[in-house]
């Protein structure tokens, strides 16, 4: 009986430390990813022209700037409400991430400053969370799936961001990959 129940211990820790592996390397892993797509961020914000933060493609776009910011607040908003529990802010009152008078240096630093904040953040992230479900506008997802949603949304806004850089003559930064 005994032997029995030290193959049994044997058996389930050769297949569950490769389970828990795959989970301490997601955290790892999306962590590299999103310092370099700060990185790639900040690179592109840098190179606009601050008398051109104002640009957008059409009436109904957001602003080169206004779409820095938006990132900004939805890095926090995905990070800081949905995985660390803190009250959302209010898209509409919040002042934080609204471009009023800040300068584009003022911009870069919020953005930088959001993105240690999200990173300590991940760091500190239970990994016996990443299977909880919340509602995301209407849909259950698990908090591992809100990791892709911002990590797809930085992207969405950013490629805004790299257009209105070519349409203002400006050749964009090189990709940078895994981000």
């Amino acid at each position: 009986m005994r032997h029995i129940f030290i193959l049994t211990i044997i058996l389930f820790s050769s297949v569950s430390s490769p389970l828990f592996a795959q989970e301490d390397n997601f955290i790892e892993d999306y962590l590299e990813r999103l310092e370099n797509s700060r990185k790639y961020l900040i690179t592109v914000a840098e190179m606009m022209p601050e008398d051109k933060y104002n640009f957008k493609a059409t009436e109904e776009s957001l602003t080169f700037a206004e779409n820095l910011l938006h990132i900004g607040y939805a890095i926090d908003w995905h990070s800081q409400s949905l995985l660390g529990g803190r009250e959302s802010r209010d898209w509409k009152t919040d002042t934080i991430f609204k471009v009023a008078n800040k300068s584009k240096e003022e911009m870069i630093t919020l953005i930088d400053k959001t993105f240690d904040e999200t990173i300590n953040l991940i760091k500190q992230f239970d990994i016996n969370q990443l299977n909880d479900e919340l509602d995301y506008f209407g849909l259950m997802r698990s908090k591992r799936q809100i990791f892709s949603l911002l990590a797809d949304h930085i992207t969405h806004h950013r490629g805004q961001m790299l257009v209105y850089l070519r349409l203002n003559g400006l050749v964009p930064p090189r990709y940078v990959l895994f981000q």
